[in-house]
């Protein structure tokens, strides 16, 4: 059986990929942002970066705290899993 998903659950699967895109590009343009991000990610998505929010809720910033990583592609590629 097929399960099926909600539109609002599309539509925050989405707006949350869009979050994690814009996270990857900031830690891409920014080494001290990149550096927070593997550090301490919670810390790094709340402070934000260049005046930029990061719109995630608790749930997102709980996934993002499980990733262990060293360098931003392992980073990037453990985001993918989750």
């Amino acid at each position: 059986m097929l399960k099926q998903i909600s539109p609002t659950s599309q539509a925050h699967a989405k707006a949350t990929s869009t979050e994690y895109s814009r996270i990857l590009s900031a830690a891409v343009i920014n080494s001290k942002f990149r550096e927070m991000l593997l550090n301490d990610p919670i810390k790094a998505v709340t402070c934000g970066y260049s005046g930029e929010i990061f719109d995630l809720d608790r749930e997102d910033k709980n996934r993002l705290a499980t990733i262990r990583a060293t360098s931003l592609a392992d980073f990037a590629a453990q985001l993918s899993e989750i």
